[in-house]
């Protein structure tokens, strides 16, 4: 079964409790975490998974990793850092990390962040409380909500309580529910009454980016051995130059004396 978080933004009263709870359950640094806040243009960092933001006067809706159906992430890693578990979250693996930061460049949500202030740093973001998932709790940040803008469940389920909300208040939501189709489908999905671009949502495609990585990953592989190759084989082509060098070089100082 897919898990999938439902947040209804006109349930949301920007309390931020959903926050304070996603750093104090992933042992997070709350001082650096407000710090990094007023720091980040979207409130993001490594050390603040999750944020609230407003989308409208009166309109906060929170934003963090959208754990994708068909994560461009996933795709764009070269050592299976990153994966898509059966239960729904995107989690990450710091023992196979190569620093390459493909993951920040591929999201189309501008959402892995990097621990820029670490001599060893690593990729950090919301990995929706993975081991209490799989121990048969609910994320954090679901359990901290006191109004009920955070539901944890099923996709499939979630999927169709939204649909079903937004169409028996046709006056008060916007018919749409955010991450039903883009990108391939999230698992974090949306209702609102309030159009969301203030989160940054990109444009709305129905098309995965893993099909427009996952080409160039595949292949890259072979173009580093390719690129091994060369430089092997220049190093190769100046050696034997010095070298050839060197031999005339010795030639001559052995026919003048």
């Amino acid at each position: 079964m897919t898990n999938s978080i439902l947040i209804d933004t006109t349930k949301c009263t920007g309390c931020e409790r959903c926050v304070a709870a996603c750093i104090d359950a992933n042992k997070l640094d709350p001082h650096k975490a407000d710090i990094d806040r007023a720091q980040t243009e979207d409130g993001l960092s490594s050390n603040r998974w999750a944020n609230i933001q407003k989308v409208a006067d009166d309109r906060f809706a929170r934003k963090s990793c959208m754990h994708c159906l068909e994560p461009s992430c996933v795709s764009a890693c070269l050592v299976g850092g990153i994966t898509k578990t059966p239960e729904g979250p995107v989690v990450y693996d710091p023992t196979k990390c190569i620093g390459c930061r493909y993951c920040m460049l591929a999201c189309p949500f501008h959402i892995p962040r990097y621990e820029w202030e670490n001599a060893v740093p690593y990729m950090r973001k919301c990995d929706m409380c993975f081991e209490r998932v799989q121990q048969g709790g609910k994320p954090a940040c679901v359990d901290a909500c006191p109004n009920g803008a955070l539901v944890f469940g099923s996709r499939k389920e979630l999927l169709q309580k939204a649909q079903e909300i937004v169409a028996a208040n046709g006056s008060t939501y916007i018919p749409h529910v955010w991450g039903e189709t883009e990108f391939g489908g999230t698992s974090v999905l949306y209702i609102s009454d309030e159009d969301l671009s203030a989160l940054g949502w990109p444009e709305p495609q129905t098309a995965a980016i893993p099909g427009l990585t996952e080409p160039l990953i595949s292949k890259t592989p072979f173009i580093g051995l390719g690129v091994a190759t060369c430089l092997l084989s220049v190093n190769w082509i100046v050696r034997r130059r010095m070298k050839l060098a060197g031999e005339i070089d010795n030639h001559e100082v052995e026919r003048n004396d």
